[in-house]
């Protein structure tokens, strides 16, 4: 498949796509005969997973580190497994803050006549006194 194909299909840029191979997160893709990257299901799989993790908020050094350990082989199985649980930590902990803030805006939301009007008598009382 051709680049602007999976750019299409990953909602990318042909840039990060590059950027990605450059840096070593994509393994080298194989060119056709005229120089074209050819990507193949495996390259597609790896660019489906890089963005998944992107997408949770993994760092590009992060990303390095665990594609770099896959490319070690099956003896980091554990060291890249933990490099995800950490992923995921970090993730739920951004989840609750998110929830936390959600609750609150949910809650100045569903109070907002009683404290605009409030403020607003405040407001006049403030006005009233010059």
């Amino acid at each position: 498949m051709k680049i602007e194909e999976v750019a299409r299909e990953f909602d990318l840029t042909k840039d990060t796509l590059r950027y990605w191979e450059r840096i070593g997160l994509l393994p080298p893709i194989r060119r056709n005969t005229s120089g074209y990257r050819d990507y193949t299901e495996h390259d597609m799989n790896w660019v489906y997973y890089i963005q998944v993790l992107r997408k949770a908020g993994m760092s590009i050094e992060s990303l390095i580190e665990f594609v770099k350990l896959f490319r070690d082989g099956a003896q980091t199985r554990e060291a890249r497994k933990s490099l995800l649980a950490d992923q995921r930590t970090q993730l739920a902990q951004q989840e609750a803050e998110i929830h936390k803030t959600l609750k609150y805006l949910d809650y100045k939301i569903e109070h907002w006549d009683d404290h605009m009007l409030g403020y607003e008598t405040e407001r006049l009382a403030y006005e009233g006194k010059d």
